[in-house]
């Protein structure tokens, strides 16, 4: 799809808002990272991608998540 777009100012920044029907279709949603990049006169904006071992290499004592006891099983559970 190919429409026209204004940049804004955000602040000290520059914006753009994306067009309902293209962020829809490219599953975009509020909060999401996207990757910004200038290339000769054209800007590309790609969806961020992650993989385990990128999510994994976040991790460290300060945030990970603990075990949690939730009881006995009640059912057919097999631990």
């Amino acid at each position: 799809m190919d429409t026209m777009i204004k940049i804004q100012k955000w602040g000290d920044d520059l914006g753009i808002i994306f067009p309902t029907v293209i962020a829809n279709g490219m599953s975009l949603k509020e909060g999401f990272n996207v990757r910004v990049q200038g290339i000769g006169n054209r800007i590309i904006i790609e969806p961020t991608k992650y993989n385990l071992s990128d999510m994994l290499s976040e991790m460290s004592e300060n945030n990970i998540h603990h075990c949690i006891e939730t009881g006995a099983p009640t059912g057919n559970e097999i631990w």
